[in-house]
């Protein structure tokens, strides 16, 4: 079945205002700013305010996408939020947003596909839309990690961040840019490298392990940045070659905010300029879903490319799980 062509009418993003620098982590674990710097570009990090929720991060990106798009809440026919840090975990985060925004007739729902949930979420409305089944979608990659972060693991709690990011997507009319390609894919056989392995049904947080810091991110970092640079590689290429792009027709590349030695690495993988991969880690640090929803937002706002031009979207996640979209924006 052929899909309507469909564009992205809006973006916005949301970063709580506490900043927790490398110095102030100095103060917390047995770390450095020269360590953390050297090691993943990180020179700091946004921190949830106590009492604000994923939710509530999502909402305020979402308010942000909203006005941009001038798609009125009322307006909305569905809400996707890509998280896995959800404010419970039923119902799902989407609905929280929904009724925040008073976005009555929107269906809402969550999905976890962690740093790549933005784009899955993306491909889904786009199908959804594409088809007829929607008019528009909202679609929000949103994370309170410092809520699941072990602050006394000092190879992890030196990632991580919080904040929210979203796009609002619609049917493309004569004119507007559309998505041009998108990949997605998992592969189940490396859950044990990146994972939360405490708190759900497989291993429930009980008073005799309340104390093992389970519920917290746990990463084997080798192995992620193997299957990373690999993954994301082969995704980028293929969405480049079937929306039939070349590199010198890419505006900009926006990877996942994880690791600058691995956005070094993908950028050098694909023949692109470094001038043309954008970057905002070393403010945010890795904020999961919300990282390329959050990085396309401010690219877009920048000025980094303008009407008409492409750009890829390109990341992956625990699961493990990555994506890549072709975009003309």
């Amino acid at each position: 079945m052929s899909l309507a062509p469909v564009t992205i009418a809006g973006t916005g993003s949301y970063l709580p205002e506490k900043v927790l620098t490398n110095a102030d982590l100095e103060t917390i674990v047995d770390t450095t700013d020269e360590w953390i710097t050297s090691r993943t570009g990180i020179k700091a990090r946004r921190i949830a305010a106590e009492g604000q929720s994923t939710s509530d991060l999502a909402t305020e990106a979402a308010k942000k996408a909203l006005a941009q798009a001038n798609i009125a809440a009322e307006d909305l026919d569905l809400i996707i939020v890509a998280t896995i840090t959800p404010d419970t975990l039923t119902p799902a985060t989407a609905c929280y947003v929904q009724d925040n925004l008073e976005a009555r007739k929107a269906v809402a729902f969550d999905i976890s596909a962690a740093c790549s949930g933005f784009l899955y979420a993306m491909e889904m409305a786009r199908n959804l839309i594409g088809a007829g089944s929607f008019q528009n979608a909202l679609i929000i990659g949103a994370e309170k990690l410092s809520a699941f972060t072990n602050w006394e693991d000092r190879n992890t709690c030196v990632l991580f961040g919080d904040g929210a990011g979203a796009a609002v997507l619609r049917k493309s009319e004569e004119g507007e840019g559309r998505i041009l390609a998108m990949e997605i894919g998992t592969d189940g056989a490396q859950t044990g490298i990146l994972n939360i392995p405490g708190g759900g049904s497989a291993c429930p947080i009980t008073i005799d392990n309340a104390n093992d810091k389970l519920a917290s991110l746990s990463m084997l970092g080798k192995e992620v940045f193997r299957h990373a640079v690999t993954r994301m590689k082969t995704a980028a290429t293929k969405v480049v070659e079937e929306a039939g792009l070349e590199s010198k027709d890419i505006a900009q590349v926006i990877p996942h905010q994880a690791n600058l030695r691995i956005i070094d690495a993908i950028a050098d993988r694909l023949t692109i300029d470094n001038d043309k991969v954008f970057v905002n880690l070393h403010k945010y640090g890795n904020t999961s879903a919300a990282a390329v929803a959050i990085a396309l937002d401010e690219a877009a706002r920048e000025g980094k490319f303008k009407r008409g031009e492409n750009i890829v979207c390109v990341v992956f996640g625990a699961g493990l799980t990555w994506a890549a979209a072709a975009i003309e924006w």
